[in-house]
């Protein structure tokens, strides 16, 4: 329930981080290497409101992803997605018998062997003696 209350949440931040960036005026410069008296270094421009609500944002995103990690590993606990999987398919009594004294059964052919192979070629003419070349 919380997970699910924490990933709405997050949904809800990084939309309003994304509208508050595409709200941003834009400084002019790529890669945010222009700008001028202005930019976003000075003090003036640190003081905006929407750099604030930029910072905040992100801090609550991260905080949140964060918590979602955390709320997340404490109801899985220590199980595994392997170990449910594969506690119905335990033979106990196959478990508690050492190999030696399994019974082995022989192995049922997979596939064709190389004697199918060879019997479903057509038969190859013979060979022909060395000096009996046909004449060109």
């Amino acid at each position: 329930m919380l997970q699910t209350i924490l990933l709405v949440v997050m949904i809800l931040i990084g939309l309003a981080l994304t509208g508050v960036v595409l709200l941003q005026r834009s400084e002019g410069g790529a890669l945010g290497m222009g700008g001028g008296g202005n930019s976003f270094m000075t003090a003036r421009g640190a003081g905006n409101l929407l750099t604030k609500a930029t910072w905040a944002l992100g801090f609550l995103f991260a905080l949140c992803a964060i918590s979602l990690t955390i709320v997340g590993n404490m109801e899985r606990g220590s199980s595994s997605i392997l170990d449910a999987a594969t506690v119905g398919s335990i033979d106990l009594d196959a478990a508690q018998t050492p190999a030696a004294e399994q019974p082995t059964a022989p192995a049922a052919p997979t596939g064709p062997s190389l004697d199918d192979l060879e019997a479903s070629l057509p038969a190859a003419p013979a060979a022909r003696p060395a000096g009996d070349e046909p004449a060109q």
